[in-house]
């Protein structure tokens, strides 16, 4: 199986090369395995198989979407991709000992020994058999879908730790996996259906009965949260991004309405819409009638609204209301836009039948989330913050809150991803401009593109060039903002937030933007030391 997915052990022993010195019993014990084990009959409907070559009728010790992770026995899904296909791997998966294949094109001679299955989908015939190989893990617990450009992570955190009182909760998303007994390091927003039922599996073994998980426009629009059952969608916000893979705004939009209308094979119990967005109150007219509807924002006609927001560089400050009642709230998060994440996660947790008044007593307890407005605190007599703000809309609004609050001038480092959307980077720059007082530009993730072609697409936003500079090296670009920062000053350093390194063409580097401010601000503090 797939790295943390779990391998069935004695499946894997017992489909492995035969020994010509394997004795009677080893061979009666191997038999039983095989009549217990599950077969490829059992996991595929009527209707859903175009052809088939070979028999069905025979058993399989696990699922494998990467050829290079076939075990013995396995079920091997060649999947159709933006760079590779997954027909290419067949004869590899083949060699590691793959006795089953799903393809969406049957090869011409296909080898005997080896069940081929055409489907039309394959993406979609993964996701049916990942969720029933695991048994329908998300119908045995209270599973939360959170969508949307910007606030995912920090809401799917504030709703775990609102759920998180008397039960485990399990988690996937940006930052990491919770998979109730452990926690694994994350390397896919929403990774794909296999990996999905095969955490939540083990998230149901480990006794969670409520998970919470980021659902990205590309997980929905690839069918890795097909048949997905949820008990609450949330809708934070949309903005500009993604543009290369959706093309336009409306496409992203109509791709993240299906996770609350049918659009991924079932429709939530509950759609927790934001009701401050524009595109929340289209979304709210796309939402089928047995689907129950609840809104959240400042917005008066919200169910679960805030007002009355107070924002300093401590807390927030604001009196929430809902049906049932009212309350004063003291955040520990900063910032208008954790107005709308807290509001997000309380009607939330509200619409799984929790008493907001309850829930909210563990709200000072909430630690925040690794590099998300994480202030970074090391004597230095100016603030200093790393977030993930990537797009134009949450530069705006991260650079917006820290004017607000700061008595001095506002900073900020940032960057533009390589081979991704070209179309926001004058955006992000021109965001940049209106808000802060100066701004360094620098290397975020290059991966396959020029420095210098990234930069020439974010100088099309500059209107003030004194206000910008442009420094290559990323660390370098940090030490200097260090540097500029008077007391009373605010640097934001954005883009990469929790990420631990950066990529460049085929290579990933350590680099952790926490990390070296604080290595950075130690090196000037004992240089600026006097000497005795």
């Amino acid at each position: 199986m797939i790295g943390y997915l779990s391998a069935n052990h004695a499946l894997i022993a017992a489909f492995a090369p035969r020994s010509a010195s394997r004795t009677r019993r080893e061979t009666l014990a191997i038999n039983r395995v095989f009549k217990m084990a599950p077969k490829l009959s059992d996991y595929f409907g009527d209707g859903e198989i175009l052809a088939t070559k070979g028999s069905l009728d025979r058993p399989i010790s696990g699922l494998a979407i990467d050829s290079r992770r076939v075990m013995p026995g396995n079920l091997f899904f060649a999947l159709p991709g933006l760079r590779a296909d997954g027909a290419m791997f067949i004869d590899e998966a083949m060699s590691r000992g793959a006795i089953a294949v799903v393809t969406q094109t049957m090869p011409a001679h296909p080898p005997a020994k080896v069940t081929f299955i055409q489907v039309p989908d394959a993406r979609a015939a993964l996701a049916r058999v990942s969720q029933r190989y695991f048994k329908f893990p998300d119908r045995d617990m209270s599973v939360v879908g959170v969508t949307g450009t910007n606030g995912k992570t920090t809401v799917a955190y504030l709703v775990k730790h609102f759920l998180n009182g008397d039960q485990r909760v399990g988690l996937l998303g940006t930052i990491s996996y919770d998979l109730g007994a452990r926690s694994v390091p994350s390397f896919r927003t929403t990774p794909e259906s296999l990996d999905i039922y095969g955490m939540m599996a083990q998230m149901r073994d480990a006794g969670c009965r409520q998970a919470v998980m980021e659902v990205s426009s590309h997980g929905i629009d690839q069918k890795r949260v097909l048949g997905l059952q949820l008990a609450a969608a949330v809708f934070t916000n949309l903005t500009r991004d993604h543009l290369d893979y959706h093309k336009t705004l409306e496409t992203y939009f109509d791709v993240k309405t299906r996770l609350f209308n049918g659009g991924t094979g079932i429709a939530p119990k509950a759609a927790v819409i934001n009701l401050d967005d524009p595109y929340g109150a289209q979304l709210t007219a796309k939402i089928p009638a047995n689907v129950r509807i609840v809104t959240f924002g400042e917005n008066p006609a919200a169910q679960v609204r805030a007002e009355q927001v107070a924002l300093n560089f401590k807390n927030t400050l604001f009196k929430l209301v809902w049906p049932q009642g009212e309350m004063l709230i003291d955040s520990p998060l900063i910032g208008r836009y954790n107005v709308s994440n807290l509001l997000a996660a309380i009607a939330t947790a509200w619409s799984l039948g929790r008493d907001p008044s309850v829930f909210l007593a563990r709200l000072r307890a909430f630690k925040g989330v690794p590099g998300r407005m994480e202030r970074i605190e090391e004597g230095q007599p100016f603030n200093v913050l790393v977030d993930y703000a990537h797009t134009d809309d949450a530069l705006r609004n991260a650079l917006g809150m820290l004017r607000a609050i700061t008595p001095g001038r506002v900073l900020v480092v940032f960057g533009c991803g390589g081979n991704r959307d070209r179309s926001k980077r004058p955006l992000m720059a021109k965001a940049v401009q209106e808000v802060a007082d100066f701004a360094i530009a620098t290397a975020d993730n290059p991966r396959n593109e020029p420095l210098s072609q990234i930069f020439q697409d974010m100088q099309a936003g500059v209107s003030a060039p004194e206000k910008i500079t442009w420094v290559d090296d990323r660390r370098r670009a940090i030490s200097l903002a260090l540097d500029a920062c008077k007391p009373g000053d605010c640097l934001l350093i954005a883009g990469k937030g929790h990420e631990s390194y950066q990529e460049f063409a085929d290579t990933v580097s350590p680099f952790d933007d926490r990390q070296v401010v604080r290595e950075l601000i130690g090196i000037k503090t004992l240089k600026s030391a006097p000497h005795s």
